[in-house]
């Protein structure tokens, strides 16, 4: 199934670890086969890592991006989740926990990442970090 990305004029998108701007025009891009895609809007750089959610989203991402070598991030992955899971006691924060871990051991990066960002939420909602 392919994908189709509708783009605003100079948005920008990462494509197997490859950056590419739009131009001055909305467009839109159908990719027939599969690859690691990832919009601007959900690309965060390290500087950005500065809550426990996003700390797990980080190395997420970046397994996603460069899945030939996940090895270095996995580690990463690992050690934030343990911190973060130890921290909580909700349900439901557990329970995003444990979905998160299942994809990344499952290399479904991608369903990962999206967990991650439903993480993010939930502590900003719950635990009052500023997103």
């Amino acid at each position: 199934m392919a994908l189709k990305l509708s783009l605003k004029p100079g948005e920008r998108f990462v494509v197997n670890g490859a950056v590419i701007a739009n131009g001055d025009r909305r467009s839109s891009l159908i990719i027939h086969n599969k690859a690691a895609i990832l919009r601007e809007k959900d690309i965060m750089q390290e500087e950005d890592v500065n809550t426990p959610a996003k700390r797990l989203y980080f190395p997420v991402m970046l397994m996603y991006l460069d899945q030939g070598d996940t090895d270095k991030f996995y580690e990463e992955f690992v050690v934030r989740m343990t911190e973060f899971m130890s921290a909580i006691s909700s349900s439901e924060g557990i329970d995003l926990c444990v979905k998160i871990s299942k994809h990344v051991m499952n290399k479904e990066y991608y369903k990962a990442v999206i967990g991650c960002k439903k993480l993010i939420a939930f502590e900003t909602e719950r635990l009052g970090y500023v997103a």
